[in-house]
């Protein structure tokens, strides 16, 4: 059994003159970002290692749940604006040792997946995070795999 989980970006600032890729957290996004890796964490929710969006509001979410987790992150640019394609390859490829690996990412691709997985509706809030579990033993059987729904948080509700 694999476990997926999946994290949408925490609240960020569009500051002027500054282009999408760049956008920093608000104060709302750094504290909200510090409360769910924290509830995270003491919901007994192991993860393996971090892949993160190289956007910056992406990997500083990435970087805010790592204070508590204390993991291996690797950045990827397929994370930046992914595609379903996108998460469906990347999952493919990932390093059969690791059992629960998160993914940092954005909206509107997040959420596509997500309700691909669920066949529900996901509307992921920024840092709303949802846990799948895929079945099977390697990643790279992750199309045929079958995928359950096993939480979603949103930071207003924890």
């Amino acid at each position: 059994m694999k476990k997926l989980i999946l994290v949408r970006h925490a609240k960020s600032d569009w500051p002027e003159n500054t282009d999408d890729f760049d956008r920093p957290l608000s104060e709302k996004g750094e504290k909200n970002a510090a409360k769910m890796a924290k509830f995270l964490k003491e919901n007994n929710i192991e993860i393996d290692k971090f892949y993160s969006s190289p956007a910056l509001r992406a990997f500083k979410t990435c970087e805010i749940f790592n204070k508590e987790y204390q993991l291996e992150v690797e950045t990827m640019q397929k994370l930046y604006n992914a595609s379903e394609n996108n998460f469906e390859s990347l999952v493919t490829d990932l390093p059969d040792d690791l059992n629960t690996v998160a993914m940092f990412s954005h909206n509107n691709g997040i959420s596509n997946f997500a309700n691909s997985m669920a066949h529900d509706v996901f509307m992921f809030p920024t840092c709303g995070v949802a846990g799948f579990e895929i079945e099977g033993n390697s990643w790279s059987d992750f199309h045929s795999a079958e995928k359950k729904p096993i939480f979603f948080y949103e930071p207003s509700k924890i």
